[in-house]
């Protein structure tokens, strides 16, 4: 099994693709730290397991690894490879069923805005943060202000405060002028 690796912004993560399904429909699953695995991804147990580990994303073709500050890439990246390799070989299911995080309830009224700023991080942000290896994921609107979540490579990024301040931000408030601002949500 063949498994391309990419460089993001952040010099501590690396972007690995397996050229097959990772989360299926789960869409992207952030794992801040080992313990918010809790039986939510056997595959990122293994990751977690590795020394320097600190960090895992998945996304619908890819895998994120951050590693502490102290580690070696040329040490680790070998050692997440071959966890990579063991579990997508075993079969095994790469992400348990509802492991994917939740968004905040929308306030009656509000769906239609909810719906644009749904269509615009869609077909505007995603894909140019998931090159990244990252994600941008909504989690609620509420009295004007847009509640978001950076995830992967994206949330230990340097610029990930401009993107979403100015970049983010700045591009929703033109389509939908309902919008005050925008708040990363830290999961």
């Amino acid at each position: 099994m063949f498994i391309e690796t990419e460089g993001t912004p952040n010099p501590n993560t690396l972007k690995f693709l397996p050229g097959r399904d990772v989360t299926g429909e789960a869409g992207t699953i952030d794992f801040i730290d080992a313990d918010a695995v809790a039986g939510r991804s056997l595959l990122a147990e293994a990751l977690f397991e590795l020394p320097g580990v600190s960090r895992v994303f998945m996304g619908s073709d890819f895998v994120s690894v951050t590693k502490a500050d102290s580690e070696d890439w040329a040490e680790l990246k070998p050692l997440v490879l071959s966890a990579l390799v063991d579990h997508f070989v075993s079969g095994r299911p790469t992400v348990e069923a509802g492991a994917a995080s939740v968004e905040d309830p929308v306030t009656p009224g509000d769906e239609e805005i909810v719906q644009q700023i749904k269509e615009l991080l869609e077909t505007r942000v995603r894909p140019a943060v998931a090159s990244d290896g990252g994600d941008i994921v909504f989690r609620g609107y509420r009295e004007g202000i847009v509640r978001l979540s950076m995830q992967g490579a994206c949330s230990g990024c340097p610029s990930s405060g401009a993107t979403l301040k100015h970049g983010v931000e700045n591009m929703l408030r033109h389509y939908v002028p309902e919008i005050v601002s925008v708040e990363q949500v830290v999961d």
